[in-house]
């Protein structure tokens, strides 16, 4: 979740526990300040918070998933107004054993089409205990604080199996 107004990250959580089912982890607030790439359409002083829920997602539900997400990000807009045209953004993504996705709107090179107008992305892999970027990774993603949360999402999944 991004948002320059952190506290629509409890409105969004609600919603999404009761579409996607209880959370299981919750990272902590990160300045999202890699990029001014967003702050046009969400404001200045943009922060990030990771969701991970109980349940593991087959790969194929991300495309409904991220247009479900989008619908969502919407509902919250016109209940929540701050002034921006976009107050919050969802980012679905799924970690399995070896790779982190992120499911997004925006067709580049390196992404797949998977349905719906839906592009899947393979952001992190993991390999020698540690996820590693590609050249394409987003900035924040190769931050150890996000790396070190996504880590425990990967262990807390894989224990489940």
């Amino acid at each position: 979740m991004l948002s320059a107004f952190p506290e629509l990250f409890d409105a969004a959580e609600e919603i999404l526990a009761r579409e996607f089912g209880p959370v299981a982890l919750r990272s902590e607030i990160f300045d999202f300040d890699f990029t001014h790439y967003y702050e046009g359409e969400m404001g200045e002083g943009i922060k990030r918070k990771f969701l991970a829920f109980e349940r593991m997602i087959r790969p194929d539900e991300i495309a409904a998933i991220k247009n479900r997400a989008n619908q969502i990000e919407l509902d919250i807009a016109s209940q929540h107004p701050r002034g921006v045209a976009r107050p919050i953004n969802l980012d679905p993504g799924y970690i399995d054993a070896g790779k982190l996705v992120l499911a997004t709107v925006k067709d580049q090179a390196h992404r797949l089409y998977l349905r719906d107008g839906i592009y899947g992305e393979v952001t992190l892999y993991w390999k020698h205990g540690r996820w590693e970027a590609w050249p394409w990774t987003y900035a924040d993603y190769r931050s150890e604080g996000y790396q070190r949360f996504l880590a425990q999402v990967r262990e807390y999944h894989m224990n489940k199996r």
